[in-house]
C-alpha cells in the first residue's frame, strides 16, 4: 500500500491497505492496525477527502493510545489537526496541535515537534496573532537546527517573513 501511495497510485494503495486491515485485526496486531488506517488516513486526505481521512484518523487515535505509542498518537493528532485547518476549522486544528506538542516533547521526538509548531504557527499567522507565529517559528527553527532538518531553509524564511509582516502591522497602526 505505502509502494502505491508514493508512486501516486492511491486507489492501489487503498486496496492494499483494505486487504490489510483485516489481517492486523485477525492477528491482533493492535499497533499495526493503527499504522493501517493511519495510513489509509493518509491517502483519503491526499485524495482531498478530508471527512473520510478524519473517521481513519479518528480511529487510530484511541489504537495508539491502547498501545501506548506515544509517537504515532502524536503523529495521528497533528494529522486530525490538518484536516481540521483544511476544513478551515483552525481553533479544532490548534487543539489538536497543542495535544500533539507534550506527547512529541515527551518522546523526544524533535522532527515532529518542529513540524507541529510549524502548523501551530500558521494558524497563529492566518488569525493575525503575529507574536504568537513568530515565537513558535524561532522555535521551529532551532529545533531544525538542532536535528539538521530539511526544512530549515523554507522555516528560516518564513520566520523573517512573518516578522516582515509583523513589522508593516506595527507599521500601520
Amino acid at each position: 500500500g505505502a509502494v502505491y501511495d508514493n508512486l501516486g497510485d492511491r486507489q492501489r494503495a487503498l486496496d492494499y491497505y483494505q486487504q490489510a486491515l483485516p489481517l492486523r485485526r485477525e492477528v491482533g496486531d493492535r499497533a499495526g492496525e493503527a499504522t493501517t488506517l493511519t495510513n489509509m488516513g493518509l491517502v483519503y486526505d491526499n485524495l482531498g477527502d478530508r471527512q473520510r481521512a478524519l473517521d481513519y484518523y479518528q480511529q487510530a487515535l484511541p489504537i495508539t493510545r491502547d498501545v501506548g505509542d506515544r509517537a504515532v498518537e502524536a503523529t495521528t493528532l497533528n494529522n486530525i489537526g490538518l484536516v481540521y485547518d483544511g476544513l478551515g476549522d483552525r481553533q479544532q486544528a490548534l487543539d489538536y496541535y497543542q495535544q500533539a506538542l507534550p506527547l512529541l516533547q515527551e518522546v523526544g521526538y524533535r522532527a515532529g515537534e518542529a513540524v507541529t509548531r510549524y502548523n501551530v504557527a500558521m494558524i497563529h499567522r492566518a488569525e493575525r496573532n503575529l507574536d504568537q507565529a513568530v515565537d513558535e517559528l524561532e522555535i521551529v527553527v532551532d529545533l531544525d537546527r538542532q536535528v539538521g532538518h530539511p526544512d530549515l531553509e523554507s522555516d528560516t524564511a518564513m520566520l523573517e517573513q512573518v516578522r516582515q509582516e509583523r513589522a508593516r502591522g506595527r507599521r500601520a497602526t
